[in-house]
């Protein structure tokens, strides 16, 4: 998908350009998309207050100067659940771990869990490559008192041989740039894979069900929106403009008849909500109008039936 606007200018003939693939990775809920976000600029990979909202890995472009970044979003590593889906996102982390350039390992600057140690264990290492490995600690603007970051910087460094370590906190943007230059100096000498103005290697379609996906997870309880997977049945543009209208019509999967219930809500005011509100992200991030209508099936099992989860493109 490309930016709706570009003002990334091309590097002179004596510049050598730089490309690379990061991976950003860490335990759920750590903030891998909302920095994924920030850094681009532009609202790509949803995010919610609850673990394991992104499911499939989406790479981010970032052209900047000389340099392009393209950062792999990763699913929060799951070590609780053993689903059939769960399992398949945990491969997805292992997957970028072993093909990317670099990596970008994501803490929590309030607190370490045992998925973070899990993570920890995961890592490459520089006796079995030259990887680099960037630590972040990120949520720094929730700590009260700073001082708090030294000894937690201490201890990581001491259980891993990073390339860096920067305190962040994605949702502000504060030491974000120091990031990027961080991570300009591992890409590889090598030409851009990408036009200058891409924004994401996924497209329109992909971007409408994870949004209505988004919606779900931030309106409604624990239990629901681990149960929906959204499908984009049809999707079309009406006109050769970018501006066109987009006609689209989604269906979510539910698992029960008591959640498909709940998912649309008296009188189907809750799934008008979720449907309002994803349509306007769209717009946003489309830059036209769209016309939306999402269905609501249910399919018992799914998230276990290897088939099915193939059949959604999970």
């Amino acid at each position: 998908m490309r930016s709706v606007s570009d003002t990334t200018s091309m590097p002179s003939e004596k510049e050598t350009t730089r490309c690379g693939f990061i991976a950003l990775v860490g335990r759920p809920s750590v903030g891998k998309s909302t920095l994924l976000n920030r850094l681009l600029g532009a609202k790509i990979s949803i995010t919610s207050s609850k673990p394991q909202t992104t499911r499939q890995r989406i790479t981010g472009v970032l052209t900047e100067g000389a340099n392009q970044f393209l950062f792999v979003d990763t699913p929060g590593f799951q070590t609780k659940h053993k689903s059939a889906l769960n399992k398949r996102m945990n491969q997805a982390v292992r997957d970028a771990l072993a093909e990317v350039d670099v990596v970008v390992a994501l803490f929590d600057a309030v607190r370490h869990t045992d998925a973070d140690e899990t993570l920890l264990s995961l890592l490459p290492t520089n006796e079995k490559t030259d990887k680099p490995v960037i630590a972040v600690l990120n949520k720094v603007d929730l700590l009260a008192d700073k001082t708090a970051l030294l000894p937690r910087l201490d201890a990581l460094s001491k259980r891993h041989p990073f390339a860096a370590l920067i305190p962040l906190s994605a949702e502000k943007g504060m030491q974000v740039d120091a990031l990027k230059t961080e991570m300009a100096k591992h890409l590889p000498a090598m030409p851009w894979l990408y036009p200058q103005d891409e924004l994401t290697d996924r497209d329109e379609r992909f971007l409408a069900a994870e949004f209505i996906r988004e919606k779900i997870f931030r309106l409604l309880g624990d239990e629901i929106p681990y149960s929906t997977h959204v499908v984009v049945e049809t999707f079309e543009l009406e006109g050769n403009s970018e501006h066109s209208l987009r006609r689209i019509q989604a269906r979510v999967y539910v698992e029960r008849d008591s959640q498909r219930a709940i998912l649309l809500g008296h009188q189907g005011q809750t799934m008008k909500r979720i449907a309002t509100e994803a349509r306007q992200e769209m717009e946003r991030l489309f830059g036209g109008k769209v016309y939306l209508v999402v269905l609501v099936q249910v399919k018992p099992g799914w998230k276990d039936n290897p088939r099915t989860l193939q059949h959604m493109g999970l």
